[in-house]
């Protein structure tokens, strides 16, 4: 146990019990904790294995190379269907988690068992993510935007490419690509300040 992570675990809140008992278990496949984030982070040989987490309506293992888990049990579950190579094991009660020890370690060892092969996640490339066509028309009228925009960073580009898709009625797509012209051009990402 990292003493730097105890106040995550001490904190009042509704899922106390049932992470302790993920922290347990978890420590007991011999990863290292750590806290990142401001959450428990456990690695194997400084590689990120999982997180510890918690939420309105659940607290989950997070796997960061879920995606590359066997998941024999069909319990993974995908965040969001823009998550692309994490998954998670959702809990609300600690019975949840008792019932599923034997699982939960071996998703566990097999997640380290993936670090130790190096393997990695083969993430869909910027260039593959849809431009909507409110952006597109500002890209091509404005080469400034064009170029800030070609400077951020991937992850940056994609956080728009996602944000300014994501609306289904065009004039909210256009209310979004306008809100965000600004912040393009000062090289910043969707929630920098």
């Amino acid at each position: 146990m990292n003493p730097k992570v105890d106040f995550y675990f001490n904190k009042t809140e509704r899922w106390q019990q049932e992470i302790e008992k993920l922290r347990i278990i978890v420590l007991d496949t011999g990863l290292t904790e750590e806290l990142k984030w401001g959450v428990p982070c456990y690695t194997f040989q400084n590689n990120n294995v999982l997180l510890i987490h918690v939420f309105k309506e659940y607290c989950a293992v997070l796997f960061f190379k879920g995606v590359l888990l066997n998941d024999a049990h069909g319990i993974l579950v995908q965040q969001t269907e823009n998550v692309q190579a994490v998954r998670q094991l959702r809990f609300t009660s600690v019975r949840e988690i008792v019932d599923i020890v034997p699982i939960l370690k071996a998703y566990i060892y097999e997640a380290i068992e993936i670090e130790k092969a190096g393997l990695k996640v083969n993430l869909k490339k910027t260039t593959e993510f849809a431009v909507p066509e409110e952006f597109q028309h500002k890209l091509e009228a404005i080469p400034a935007l064009k170029t800030a925009f070609d400077a951020l960073t991937p992850g940056r580009q994609r956080a728009y490419l996602l944000h300014f898709s994501a609306p289904k009625q065009a004039k909210t797509r256009e209310a979004r690509v306008e809100k965000y012209i600004q912040q393009i051009l000062l090289g910043k990402g969707l929630d920098d300040r």
